[in-house]
């Protein structure tokens, strides 16, 4: 015997290849009780109620209900101890890292795993939970997690925008990172999004709200609710008939433009402009 209390975790995951990864990995752990998965967040509020465990790991984008919103619900005092796993190091991570909440970007190797469970193992054991609580608390209280109390009782830090460098892109159960400046539209295909990359199609699981805010705005633009695009491979904006207007891209790829957005787009393209021919 270790004489380590025995830990009840969860694994909540949308993905069975991401709730197999996690579980063959806490199978490697001494008293360890895996007490349920869950494959959405309407499952994880039922599992975390009934089951009760005393660790989660917890997807953050899942379709339906995300993560933050699962923790939102519950509140953060019927949360238990929450190690968030996701596909973006974006800069909300900034703020789970300062509020001393762990978490796991996809694809984790075994050592960063290890990391973060025997974190989660110390805080529970010596009954820091609550501590934990209210760390949690001052995260979901502000969704767009701008500033945060520094641990020192000094004033509120800034954190800086970090806007999306890669994508990750999931096929035949391997993951792989596609540079956003490869990017050069993004389509709406349902509850999903669809990158088009040199002329390939990529189906990932983010909805086109997500990606919009959290690709720099200086060089990705919505220009209609179905679209997005790379603002440096628009080669010309055409005035169809009726009024309507289409972006022709530099393949020949023509993208309808939302009348309220075409003169944002107009200004944009301008401003792109001066500033390339400024070099």
């Amino acid at each position: 015997m270790s004489g380590e209390t025995r830990l009840r975790v969860l694994i909540v995951d949308d993905e069975p290849l991401g709730r197999a990864r996690i579980a063959d990995l806490l199978a490697k752990e001494p008293d360890v009780d895996v007490v349920g998965t869950a494959s959405n967040g309407t499952e994880a509020l039922t599992a975390i109620t009934s089951l009760r465990p005393d660790l989660v790991f917890l997807d953050v984008q899942m379709p339906g209900m995300t993560g933050l919103e699962v923790a939102r619900t519950l509140g953060a005092e019927r949360m238990p101890a929450t190690i968030f796993v996701t596909a973006y190091d974006q800069h909300a991570l900034q703020a789970f890292d300062l509020a001393a909440l762990d978490y796991l970007v996809k694809p984790f190797d075994d050592e960063r795993f290890e990391q973060a469970f025997r974190r989660a193992r110390r805080l529970v054991s010596l009954e820091e939970t609550r501590r934990l609580h209210q760390r949690l608390l001052s995260v979901l209280q502000d969704p767009h997690v701008q500033t945060l109390t520094p641990h020192d009782g000094g004033a509120p830090a800034e954190a800086p925008p970090s806007y999306l460098r890669r994508i990750p892109v999931e096929s035949k159960g391997k993951i792989t990172y596609v540079p956003v400046e490869d990017v050069e539209y993004i389509l709406a295909s349902g509850p999903y999004a669809e990158l088009v990359v040199g002329g390939r199609r990529h189906l990932i699981r983010e909805s086109m709200q997500s990606l919009e805010e959290r690709l720099d705005p200086s060089r990705f633009m919505r220009i209609h609710r179905s679209s997005i695009v790379q603002l440096s491979r628009v080669d010309a904006l055409l005035h169809g008939p009726g009024g309507d207007y289409e972006a022709q891209l530099k393949d020949g790829t023509r993208l309808r433009v939302s009348r309220n957005r075409r003169e944002a787009l107009e200004g944009r393209l301008q401003t792109l402009s001066h500033g390339s021919g400024a070099g």
